[in-house]
């Protein structure tokens, strides 16, 4: 099923949790390519970087929101998923603005390593087999997106 790692960006204003969160996907056997703690070092990042998952935050330094960091995503990378990771799971729209599910903090790292198994199945072979932990939140666009 799988063909290569997934390739992650980390998008957190908490260090500790972004690198804790970096070493949960490295552990997986996937890649890093990119953090950013702000929408404006987000927009610093190279566009021919390929990312295939996002983990994105709601509140993000400098006053930015993980909703417009999605937006951003979406729209220099639109195959990219994006996932928010997010103590504050109320802020994010009915609609997801575009996201492909919630993963509510705190998290336990079995729920985030569960995560990706379901992510890497929907990449390289959808729809996946796996589920998703029980504090996951999928967006309804993302059964969608593996369907067609």
């Amino acid at each position: 099923m799988r063909t290569s790692p997934l390739k992650f960006l980390i998008v957190e204003d908490e260090a500790l949790l972004a690198m804790d969160i970096e070493a949960m996907i490295e552990d997986a056997g996937h890649e890093v390519i990119g953090e950013a703690s702000c929408l404006r070092l987000l927009q610093g990042l190279p566009v021919e970087v390929k990312m295939d998952v996002a983990f994105v935050d709601i509140q993000l330094a400098e006053g930015s929101s993980g909703l417009d960091a999605c937006a951003y995503i979406r729209e220099v990378w639109p195959q990219a998923y994006v996932i928010y990771v997010t103590g504050n799971p109320r802020k994010v729209p009915n609609d997801f603005a575009g996201g492909h599910g919630i993963l509510p903090k705190p998290f336990v790292r079995s729920d985030v390593l569960r995560v990706m198994r379901y992510l890497e199945e929907g990449v390289f072979d959808p729809p996946p087999s796996s589920q998703p932990p029980a504090s996951f939140v999928p967006a309804p666009a993302l059964a969608d997106s593996w369907s067609s």
